[in-house]
């Protein structure tokens, strides 16, 4: 269209009919004259605004994907590359090796107790707290460590927090003299309290005086309230004696704990408690008997040869 007086004064005119349905659409309402008008034109160009739209998502996806593909390549490559790093560092370190499968032996436990588990090294032992049988372990507070949480490894139970730094914390041993947890038995239920005695296997006293109870019989942790200091179900030790003089009320027996407290390295600090008792799910599977083998000896008698024929060959 050329830019004539006439079709400026037409433009003029549209606008002001444009601006006149807009003022009567808002003052309307619901019931606006030109509803009817909108629905149809909803009708007609609808479907054309679907497919436009339809058409052109497709496009930006792969131009987005596009763009995002390089970043995913890039961090994908450099995945590898640490993870071929980590593998000949520690393919060439025996002392890693064995520290990643105490990591991953750990995990396991902590998966079968549904135990959230925040890892950690032993950085130090010693009786710098009071305690004849602590460590020191490298988180803290800054890792959301907190007083009074349970302690454990790939094997069991290691022990409890008892203070906490920013950055470390100490741990008191399940052997310190000081240490006492409740104990369930497997299978049975029967509840005790077991003690620390140093180098020497945990003391538990039993509930039951009468308990049947015999070598080879396992613990787990029996829980605390609100799960602090201990959460339930995690492996302490297994009967080693039973002591025959129990009296009437309780009953003496000493457990060989799980955790060798001399050679601890990578443990893990319970930071959030299963949601249910694990009960014994989280022993380890109990060894199968090996059979004994029997050795059976047939003796074949030898041909008799007479007594005259010997003295013919002499």
């Amino acid at each position: 269209m050329r830019d004539t007086r006439e079709s400026r004064l037409l433009l003029v005119l549209l606008i002001a009919i444009a601006f006149a349905l807009i003022t009567v659409d808002i003052r309307g309402g619901e019931d606006t004259p030109v509803d009817g008008a909108r629905q149809a034109a909803a009708t007609v160009f609808g479907p054309i605004e679907e497919g436009v739209a339809s058409a052109v998502d497709p496009v930006g996806n792969a131009i987005e994907a596009v763009r995002d593909s390089g970043d995913r390549h890039d961090r994908i490559a450099q995945l590898e590359r640490d993870n071929a790093a980590l593998k000949a560092r520690l393919g060439s370190d025996d002392r890693n090796r064995s520290r990643l499968k105490q990591f991953d032996k750990m995990l396991k436990t902590a998966g079968a107790g549904q135990y959230g588990i925040k890892g950690a090294e032993v950085i130090a032992i010693g009786a710098a707290q009071g305690f004849s049988w602590t460590v020191t372990i490298d988180v803290g507070a800054d890792d959301g460590i907190r007083r009074d949480m349970t302690v454990l490894n790939g094997d069991g139970l290691v022990g409890r927090v008892t203070t906490v730094g920013p950055n470390t914390a100490t741990v008191l041993l399940a052997n310190d003299p000081d240490f006492t947890v409740g104990t369930r038995m497997e299978s049975t239920d029967e509840l005790g309290f077991a003690s620390g005695q140093g180098d020497r296997p945990l003391r538990v006293e039993m509930l039951n005086g009468k308990a049947k109870i015999k070598e080879g019989d396992r613990l787990v942790t029996f829980g605390s309230q609100a799960d602090r200091p201990f959460v339930p179900g995690v492996p302490v030790g297994i009967v080693s004696r039973v002591d025959p003089s129990g009296g009437d009320l309780t009953r003496t027996i000493y457990v060989r704990p799980f955790v060798g407290f001399s050679k601890l390295d990578i443990v893990g600090v319970v930071v959030q408690a299963p949601r249910k008792d694990p009960r014994d799910e989280v022993l380890p599977p109990k060894p199968e008997p090996t059979p004994t083998p029997t050795v059976t000896v047939t003796v074949t008698p030898s041909a008799q040869v007479p007594a005259d024929g010997l003295q013919q060959e002499q």
